[in-house]
């Protein structure tokens, strides 16, 4: 099916440890099998597009090509095969796979030359998604609240609903307080854990985490933190930590802040070649260490529930967003969120 919309704005990744390049592209000819042409209205900034930005996996083999993972829009136009979306829809933009065909990945073109994408960017005002990384919902529902669906509030719900397994009265210790951080703290305050402690290097995520849910804040600026968390969830350590940081030398406090019996989750993914050593004997007696894959839940089922939640009042979306900003201030937006200025998501109108 040929395309309607032959050009669109967009953030580039050109070269790495550089600025996003802000120019116009030229969008595929024809919808494939699968595709959903999306007219996107808010992308939010996740850490891992700035990790992407700033190579932290190493050489990118793609460049140049576009970014975003998350992000709420319209269904314009949809391709052969499509059957959870339609024309006119309002839909979430996430990374994890739900419902529907994985198509191939589009391709784009930029001063007449192949521009990589993957199943869904939202640095564009126009994009070319993969049907299973849409998620229908009502067209009523604020599409820059919606935005935070597609990573931040599922993959930090998710943790605690799915790998972290998380009990009511139970302690828990959320280390590294930005957008994701801060939604396994809300929920785990859903969920009446307790006590629930942030940790961060920033005073103003610290004071965030308080108002969604956490019932203490410490600072990691010296080594000093660990003593102030034990003094807080108890000598034997809590029941769950959560690291966001990615940082070898932060995962290794976590694994030592967990109880015996406990469970800690990474969320964070240290940088290319780095690495940390932890005595694996805890966990032949109980104690668990586990990844996360964007908190392995259903795109499908978990929006929907979660956006029931924030209709009725009990999510609260509107004090993760720090700020706003448009697409040509998009290099503003990520800049921020290294210096930690803003203590939420970041969101993009376009």
């Amino acid at each position: 099916m040929k395309i309607k919309i032959r050009k669109t704005s967009a953030a580039i990744l050109v070269e790495q440890r550089k600025p996003l390049i802000i120019d116009e592209i030229g969008l595929p000819e024809f919808l494939g099998v699968g595709q959903v042409l999306v007219k996107i209205d808010f992308s939010g900034i996740c850490g891992s597009q700035i990790g992407e930005i700033d190579g932290a996996k190493g050489f990118d083999r793609y460049l140049p090509h576009l970014l975003g993972h998350e992000g709420a829009g319209k269904v314009i136009q949809t391709g052969p095969g499509i059957s959870t979306v339609e024309e006119g829809d309002s839909v979430v933009m996430h990374w994890r796979a739900g419902s529907g065909i994985q198509s191939k990945p589009p391709v784009y073109s930029w001063r007449g030359n192949k521009l990589n994408a993957g199943f869904v960017t939202t640095f564009n005002r126009y994009a070319v998604v993969s049907e299973n990384r849409l998620t229908k919902i009502s067209g009523d529902f604020p599409k820059e609240l919606a935005t935070l669906f597609g990573c931040a509030v599922t993959t930090g719900i998710g943790v605690i609903e799915n790998k972290g397994a998380l009990k009511m009265g139970q302690s828990i210790v959320v280390v590294g307080a930005g957008g994701v951080g801060l939604n396994v703290i809300q929920g785990a305050s859903l969920l009446s854990a307790n006590p629930i402690v942030a940790v961060d290097l920033h005073q103003n995520r610290i004071d965030l985490a308080k108002k969604i849910g956490a019932t203490h804040g410490v600072l990691n600026r010296d080594a000093t933190w660990i003593d102030q968390v034990l003094a807080i969830v108890g000598p034997t350590g809590a029941d769950l930590v959560v690291d966001n940081t990615g940082v070898p030398a932060v995962i290794s406090k976590c694994i030592d802040l967990t109880k015996s019996t406990g469970k800690t989750v990474l969320i964070g993914v240290p940088k290319e070649g780095e690495k940390t050593s932890i005595s694996t004997l805890p966990l032949h007696f109980g104690k668990v260490l586990t990844g996360t894959h964007g908190g392995d839940g259903n795109p499908q089922e978990d929006i929907p529930r979660f956006l029931a939640l924030s209709e009725i009042g009990i999510l609260d979306l509107s004090s993760l967003i720090s700020g706003t900003y448009s697409l040509d201030s998009i290099n503003d937006a990520i800049e921020d969120m290294r210096s930690a200025s803003v203590s939420g998501r970041c969101l993009i109108e376009m």
